[in-house]
């Protein structure tokens, strides 16, 4: 059987807590976390060479309020973080598996916003970037049809955080899509 992690354990203390599915190089996550000493994070990504950068940028920057978690994403939300513990999920340039036989692997269908909902503390906030217009309409869509979402806007702190993969495109002249969906409902 599996454990949910014990965040008391992982990070010492009792904060608020917020979780970045896909962590890239870790830029997004190093940064953020910096500007909320206040706040706890966790990094997951399945990529171990991605995580080791996530690890040095925290360490560089002095943070003791990052972790990093290899693993799945949906198998993370689902089976390891505790219910209603994260303030904040974090999903930037998910893989949008274009091919649409592919579509069953994106991480955003329709089960995602059940495990979000199990994850998130009432009033937390799922936050989405992508480029791909296509699985942005199927994003908006799946929490278009979830009761207990509401759509709310990103604030703009949050928004001038790019990614490592956002500023690719941006310099590529490719635009940024992003929502994000606050609990309203939580049971």
């Amino acid at each position: 059987m599996v454990e949910p992690l014990d965040l008391g354990l992982m990070f010492g203390a009792t904060q608020s807590l917020e979780v970045e599915l896909g962590s890239g190089d870790g830029s997004f996550l190093a940064r953020y976390a910096a500007l909320h000493p206040e706040h706890h994070f966790i990094g997951v990504e399945r990529l171990l060479g991605r995580l080791r950068k996530l690890d040095r940028k925290a360490g560089q920057l002095g943070l003791v309020n990052v972790r990093a978690v290899r693993i799945e994403a949906a198998y993370f939300l689902e089976h390891l973080l505790p219910p209603g513990s994260a303030e904040a999920v974090h999903v930037y340039f998910p893989d949008p598996w274009p091919k649409r036989r592919h579509h069953k692997n994106r991480l955003i269908n329709e089960r995602f916003p059940m495990l979000a909902r199990q994850a998130l503390a009432a009033g937390g906030v799922v936050y989405v970037r992508t480029d791909d217009a296509p699985y942005f309409a199927q994003i908006k869509e799946v929490f278009g049809a979830c009761s207990y979402f509401e759509e709310t806007p990103t604030p703009e702190e949050l928004a001038a955080n790019f990614t490592d993969f956002e500023r690719g495109f941006l310099a590529r002249g490719i635009q940024t899509l992003r929502a994000a969906y606050r609990v309203i409902k939580h049971q």
